[in-house]
């Protein structure tokens, strides 16, 4: 037996670097899939297996020596994640507050109900130590109440509502909770009343003063939803955007280039050096006595970093810079490093800064497409077939980079989002190429031009460019047939068919075709999902039960974010109160539906609830305030949710099964 997987591993040399971001995921992985922390003792335990595995590689068979290196990065990755979990550890609010909230403002963005939302940090809470105030927190703005226009580094004070982070809507479900443990957020909510402002920033405002300083000036020139695409694109400053407009570029497979990507860093690095380059060339005095090609290396690079500080400094961005800064250096080299090797080195610089980045879409979409890509294009530039004519490259090389992106993407993005974009390819074909060839030039020339004070021919030429994308946005996601909708997938899923198109791509030789097995056999656990019979909120607040017709929401209004998730990981394209038709007399102080031989009953208000009494001990009572005593049936109060979070009921052998989010999730640094 080990003789056999000596001889396989064997056969992989030279081709096993690619394999350590993927031995360190299946760690970080299993750190986040734990019941509870590791004590001290199972931490130094898995330090000391780490090291005896790694000092045992020198001694043991050849061919097994990768396998304990890999086994020595899997470990790893458990610690990673152990230690950035720490790392970040944040006082959070353990109940709901009222009063008085101050704050700097470091963060501005919309929420998914498009408010403008700020982030807060040095916090001050009335009647709270400085001890047990959390680090952030997140405050959303409601009703048509004016406040002060938010500037970066500006103290303000406002009365508000706070929460702690929720958990997940139902079990297994995004877990918003960890989300917000490590961005270090411990409270989030909204207030009604204007905002004031205490002091104004005292000094330079850094990165994110000058990010938001561009995309005014930005929005200045180019109003609405242009203006608002242009920001986000050159500041990484959505909240100029419409509600309307995000949802025509998610609905036409056209996000990504909303967001600084990836896609923006490579066009800009590219264009700069072949800018430089061509400029440099052009002087025979210049270009006969220095490296041109380095020189023009050089400059991308700078530009790459400039354009990460920018940035924020989301995955995408850090995959791309750490992708280009790795290919440009190896210019100045003389060497060459577009390979899987460059994706792997960038995975794992990310995994080693952002352990958590793993579970997010943007991750794992990103890490999905550049793989591919480089996979695919590896193969055709060994192709010894047809060649086309030389300018017919670029159009192919356009359409088959966006074929295989938007295959890579798409089951991440559906198990994510519950969506597929049935014209993602034709609004990609006509709006990537714009994007390279008009938006990111026009950008350099108007930050180029900006001391001048001429930065309005780039913008002008940029507003264009964008213009043409919305339009064409707008055109495929505004048609009936536009999106798919899809069940959640359930956990095993995505890290099944990850698994087995890695092994497709890494592996070299026959056995590369288990891989393919494995992701067929995820896509049938996927086929085969069934979801919940009933989901209840963590909050007692609504309740869902799935009928012939859809799942039926117990009310048609609160408790929205709970209850769009819901019908989205259902599949279904209908909103809250549309649902809440399914469910009879929603508006009602007590709904019921029945439920096998009893009736789910849910009880609204704290009057229905002292008055309540008519049950039985085959019903299921879902309150909203303190329940009765003694009463036959089971009860579900906000005391006892609180305890377990959200609540799933299933079928199993025609009886059913509960399981708490408290169960799936375990006992975790961000739910205690």
């Amino acid at each position: 037996m080990f003789a056999l997987i000596a001889e396989a591993i064997q056969g992989q040399r030279g081709h096993l670097f690619p394999w350590v971001p993927v031995c360190l995921a299946t760690g970080i992985g299993g750190y986040f899939l734990l019941p509870r922390e590791l004590l001290a003792p199972e931490m130094l335990g898995l330090g000391v297996c780490a090291v005896v595995l790694a000092l045992s590689a020198a001694w043991v068979r050849e061919g097994l020596s990768p396998l304990a290196i890999g086994l020595c990065f899997v470990f790893l990755g458990v610690l990673l994640g152990v230690f950035r979990a720490h790392s970040v550890a944040e006082p959070k609010l353990g109940w709901r507050y009222y009063g008085a909230i101050e704050g700097v403002i470091v963060g501005i963005d919309r929420s998914g109900s498009d408010k403008v939302r700020l982030t807060l940090a040095e916090v001050v809470l009335d009647r709270l130590p400085p001890e047990r105030t959390p680090h952030l927190v997140r405050v959303s703005f409601h009703g048509t109440q004016g406040y002060v226009t938010p500037v970066p580094g500006l103290r303000v004070v406002l009365t508000g509502h706070l929460s702690p982070p929720s958990g997940p809507t139902e079990p297994g479900g995004f877990d918003f909770q960890r989300h917000a443990w490590f961005q270090k957020i411990g409270g989030v909510g909204y207030t009604r009343t204007p905002v004031l402002a205490l002091q104004y920033p005292q000094g330079g405002q850094g990165t994110f003063g000058l990010r938001m300083a561009m995309s005014a000036h930005i929005q200045s020139f180019l109003p609405g939803d242009i203006g608002g695409f242009a920001a986000a694109v050159s500041a990484g400053d959505r909240s100029g955007m419409s509600k309307e407009a995000i949802e025509a570029l998610r609905g036409s497979n056209l996000a990504h280039l909303l967001a600084i990507s990836g896609l923006h860093l490579g066009l800009l690095a590219g264009f700069v050096f072949a800018v430089v380059r061509l400029g440099l060339a052009l002087v025979p005095a210049v270009a006969l006595r220095v490296p041109v090609k380095k020189l023009a290396a050089v400059a991308a690079l700078m530009a790459s970093a400039g354009y990460l500080s920018l940035s924020g400094g989301n995955v995408a961005t850090q995959r791309a810079f750490i992708m280009a800064a790795v290919a440009l250096t190896a210019v100045m080299l003389d060497r060459r490093a577009f390979s899987l090797r460059a994706v792997a080195l960038a995975a794992t610089i990310v995994m080693v800064m952002r352990p958590e980045a793993i579970l997010g879409p943007g991750f794992q979409m990103s890490f999905a497409a550049t793989t591919a890509l480089v996979a695919v294009f590896g193969a055709l530039r060994n192709y010894e077939g047809i060649r086309l004519p030389r300018w017919l490259r670029p159009v192919s090389a356009v359409v088959i980079s966006s074929l295989v992106a938007g295959l890579a993407t798409a089951p991440i993005a559906a198990a994510h989002f519950n969506i597929v974009s049935h014209y993602g390819l034709p609004a990609n074909l006509l709006s990537v190429p714009v994007m390279g060839t008009v938006v990111v030039p026009a950008a350099v020339l108007a930050m180029c031009l900006a001391p001048l004070g001429l930065e309005w021919i780039g913008l002008w030429a940029m507003g264009l460019g964008l213009e043409w994308i919305l339009t064409v946005a707008h055109f495929f996601a505004d048609r009936p047939d536009a999106r798919g909708h899809v069940i959640a997938p359930p956990t095993p899923v995505l890290p099944l068919f990850s698994m087995g198109m890695l092994i497709l791509i890494l592996w070299q030789g026959r056995l590369r075709a288990a891989g393919l097995v494995l992701a067929v056999a995820a896509i049938a656990l996927w086929v085969r999902a069934e979801r919940p019979e009933i989901l209840i909120a963590d909050s007692g607040g609504l309740i869902g039960v799935m009928t012939d017709d859809g799942r039926a929401l117990s009310k048609p209004r609160g408790s929205g974010f709970i209850a769009l998730n819901w019908l989205e990981n259902d599949g279904d394209p209908v909103d809250q109160p549309q649902a809440a038709t399914r469910f009879p007399n929603g508006e009602d102080a007590v709904v019921s539906l029945a439920l096998g031989e009893g009736q789910l009953k849910h009880v609204k208000g704290k009057k229905a609830s002292l008055a309540f009494s008519d049950c039985t001990a085959r019903d299921i009572v879902v309150f909203t305030h303190d329940a009765p005593d003694d009463l036959p049936c089971r009860v579900l109060t906000p005391e006892s949710l609180r305890n377990t979070g959200s609540i799933a009921f299933s079928q199993k052998g025609g009886v059913l099964k509960m399981t708490t989010a408290r169960e799936v999730s375990g006992l975790r640094l961000w739910n205690r």
